[in-house]
């Protein structure tokens, strides 16, 4: 094999593997999986296509070996076939977040809008923990949160928060957090939150990151 047909070869594979994540619902399914593992049932609901689709996307990364497939009885649920999916992402998250200007002007407007003026980052974080002040809550589904959790996060998904919010002190500083800096869950909770006279503020990024950093993670 001739040095051109070689690299032409190898390049044509590895754009295969870009190809197969250059759509908005597998970035998103890429984001939900790195949660936990999941049905197509289950992402087709999170992501508001048809389970058709939902499986096609799939089918589409599972054929770039992205995501791996486990039988549960009679449901299959998927996951990521190793970290390094979630890094990749990640890293491309994190360049788009750089170089395209509108994407900040998106995320800056819609926080705006729910009363979310200020986010910390993962550093910040760690450095707050350290005060008995701070409140660490888990806005994601519980299911999420008993998969893999930050260390002292609280379990309180979005749609109990108003159940329970009379039992939280006004005395301490509320951090949310939840998938990542593209989900809403942590923005609608400190938006109620802070309607309600409470201190708080969400994360910039969220549980896979944290768990990216290397950093101690607990499981129920």
């Amino acid at each position: 094999m001739e040095k051109r047909e070689f690299k032409n070869k190898v390049y044509s594979l590895l754009s295969q593997v870009v190809k197969s994540m250059a759509n908005p619902h597998r970035l998103e399914i890429i984001d939900l999986l790195a949660q936990s593992g999941r049905t197509v049932e289950e992402i087709a609901k999170e992501t508001e296509i048809s389970i058709a689709n939902a499986s096609q996307h799939l089918q589409v990364l599972k054929a770039s070996n992205l995501v791996e497939v486990e039988r549960e009885g009679n449901y299959i649920r998927y996951h990521l076939a190793n970290d390094k999916i979630f890094k990749t992402w990640a890293i491309l998250r994190e360049v788009g977040f750089e170089r395209v200007a509108e994407i900040d002007k998106l995320i800056q407007d819609f926080r705006y809008k729910k009363n979310v003026l200020e986010a910390i980052t993962i550093d910040e974080l760690v450095t707050r923990m350290k005060s008995k002040n701070t409140v660490l809550l888990d806005i994601r589904p519980t299911e999420e949160f008993n998969t893999g959790h930050i260390p002292g996060a609280l379990s309180i998904p979005l749609e109990t928060l108003a159940t329970i919010i009379k039992t939280l002190s006004k005395n301490k500083v509320y951090i949310a957090y939840c998938r990542g800096p593209l989900c809403v869950f942590a923005d609608e909770a400190v938006g109620i939150l802070y309607k309600r006279g409470y201190k708080a503020k969400r994360l910039e990024e969220g549980f896979p990151d944290w768990k990216l950093r290397g950093l101690p993670v607990h499981a129920n």
